[in-house]
C-alpha cells in the first residue's frame, strides 16, 4: 500500500512556536522574489529569529491589540487591492473572497508585529557617535571600502490635478441622496457601501472599518467620526481621498467601529490639462528668471513633504538626500532618462509622474548635485557611514541577544535541517 504524500510538517520548534516546511519554502521564494542569493539556512535563521523573537514576547508580556492587527490587515489588503487592479481580481487570483484571506492572514500578521515589537526593543533606539563612525570607517581597509556608484540630490516643484467644482458638487449630491436613504429607512448603510463605495479596503465588507483608534485617519474623517454617537450618521465631509459620510456602529473608549461609503469626484482630461499648462507656465517664468525655483516651489508646490524644504527629495530607502540610478528607476524610469542630459543647477521640462499614492501628477525636477562614483569616504558619504555603522552596531547587540535568549528557551531542529548559521545558537539535542 502506497505510503499518503506529506504535504506539509514541523521542522523545528522554538518555545511552543512551530515552524513548517511550508514557512521555509515561502521564505526562500521571498529571498528569491527580492533579488537575494535563495539560501535555505539564512531563510532558516531569519525563521528561528523571528520565531524566538515571539517567544520572548510572550514570556516578556508583550501584545499588539486587536485594533492595531485590524488596522493593519486593512493597509495591506488595500495595498494588495490596488496592485491587483481590483477587489475582484485579487479574489479571482486567490479564490477567495477577500474577508477570508484577512482572517487566513490575521495569524502571521499578529505574529510579524509581536517580532517587530520585541525586535524594537532589542536595537530600535540604537544611536552611534560622530566618534564610533569615525572608528568604524578607520577599522575598514581601504580596498574594502564600498564603491558608492554616481548619485544626484533633487529638487522638486509637484502640481497635482484638482477636482472641478462641478464634480466636485456632483459627488457632494450623489453622496448625500445615498446618506438621505438610510436616514429613510429605505435601505442599510452596509448594502450601500457594497453597492456604490469607492473605498477598495471596505467597500465589499458593507463599509465596515473595525478597532479604529483615535489619530490613524485623515484628521477630518478622525474628527467627525469621534463626534458621533452610536448609530448616529455624519453630515457629508470632505478629505483628501473624496465625500464621505459615517456611520458610528460602536465607541470603545478611544476605538471605535464604523462603517462609511466614499465617493471619489471623477477626474477629466481638461483637469490634467490645466494643471499641465500651469506647471507649463511655471517652467517659463522660472527659465525667464522671473521666479526662482525654490520660490515657485514654497507658493505653488502640492507635495507637502518637500513644499517647506526648497522640494529637496528624500530618499525613501536611506533617509538621505542622494540617489543613484537603482532608486531613481524604482520611483521613476523617466528621471533617469530626464537627469542624463542635465547640469548642476538646471530645471527639467515639466513630466508626468504617479505619486505616493498611486495618482498622477505632474512635476519639474531641479538637478540640485551630481556626485561621480568614488569609494567611500567621510566627507562625501557621512550619512551612508552612519548607517553602516549602526547596522553593524545592531548586528552586534541581535548577535548577543540569540545567543542569550536561545539559551534559555527550548529550541529543536529537526533532522536534517541542521545549519551552519551566523549566530551561536544553543540548540536542544
Amino acid at each position: 500500500m502506497a505510503q499518503p504524500e506529506v504535504i506539509d510538517r514541523v521542522i523545528a520548534v522554538v518555545g511552543k512556536y512551530p515552524i513548517l516546511l511550508s514557512d521555509l519554502q515561502s521564505s526562500m521564494l521571498q529571498r528569491e522574489n527580492q533579488g537575494m542569493a535563495p539560501d535555505k539556512c539564512r531563510a532558516f535563521e531569519m525563521l528561528l529569529y523571528q520565531k524566538l523573537l515571539v517567544a520572548q514576547a510572550d514570556r516578556d508580556s508583550i501584545t499588539v491589540s486587536d485594533a492595531e492587527v485590524d488596522q493593519e490587515l486593512s493597509r495591506r489588503m488595500a495595498f494588495f487591492i490596488q496592485q491587483f487592479g481590483s477587489e475582484e481580481k485579487l479574489e479571482a487570483f486567490y479564490g477567495k473572497r477577500t474577508n477570508v484571506i484577512k482572517d487566513e492572514l490575521r495569524s502571521d500578521v499578529q505574529e510579524q508585529m509581536l517580532a517587530e515589537r520585541m525586535a524594537g526593543r532589542i536595537s530600535g533606539d540604537t544611536k552611534v557617535s560622530p566618534a564610533e563612525i569615525r572608528e568604524y570607517y578607520n577599522s575598514m581597509p581601504e580596498d574594502s571600502l564600498p564603491l558608492v556608484e554616481s548619485e544626484v540630490e533633487l529638487q522638486q516643484l509637484v502640481r497635482k490635478p484638482m477636482w472641478s467644482k462641478e464634480a466636485k458638487q456632483e459627488a457632494k449630491e450623489l453622496l448625500e441622496s445615498y446618506r438621505q436613504r438610510v436616514l429613510k429607512g429605505q435601505t442599510s448603510m452596509s448594502t450601500l457601501a457594497r453597492l456604490y463605495s469607492e473605498d477598495p479596503g471596505s467597500a465589499r465588507e458593507g463599509g465596515i472599518y473595525r478597532n479604529v483608534s483615535r489619530g490613524t485617519m485623515e484628521p477630518a474623517f478622525d474628527a467627525t467620526a469621534f463626534r458621533l454617537k452610536n448609530g448616529e450618521i455624519s453630515e457629508v465631509f470632505e478629505t483628501s481621498f473624496g465625500y464621505h459620510f459615517i456611520e458610528l456602529v460602536q465607541r470603545k473608549g478611544e476605538v471605535v467601529d464604523l462603517r462609511h461609503i466614499l465617493i471619489i469626484p471623477k477626474m477629466t482630461a481638461s483637469d490634467f490639462f490645466n494643471c499641465k499648462r500651469e506647471l507649463d507656465s511655471l517652467y517659463t517664468e522660472i527659465n525667464d528668471g522671473k521666479l526662482s525655483f525654490e520660490e515657485a516651489v514654497k507658493k505653488y508646490s502640492d507635495d507637502k513633504d518637500t513644499k517647506q524644504n526648497a522640494g529637496l527629495m528624500i530618499n525613501p530607502k536611506t533617509a538621505s538626500t542622494k540617489f543613484d540610478n537603482e532608486i531613481l528607476s524604482q520611483l521613476d524610469q523617466n528621471l533617469i532618462v530626464t537627469l542624463a542630459g542635465m547640469e548642476i543647477g538646471q530645471i527639467s521640462k515639466p513630466m508626468e509622474f504617479t505619486d505616493m499614492d498611486g495618482k498622477r501628477a505632474y512635476r519639474i525636477i531641479k538637478l540640485k548635485n551630481r556626485i561621480d562614483p568614488h569609494r567611500t569616504n567621510l566627507k562625501d558619504d557621512y550619512q551612508k557611514l552612519a548607517g553602516m555603522a549602526t547596522a553593524e552596531k545592531n548586528r552586534k547587540l541581535v548577535k548577543d541577544w540569540i545567543k542569550k535568549r536561545s539559551a534559555g528557551m527550548y529550541i529543536k531542529l529537526d533532522t536534517g535541517f541542521e545549519c551552519n548559521f551566523e549566530n551561536e545558537w544553543r540548540i536542544a539535542n
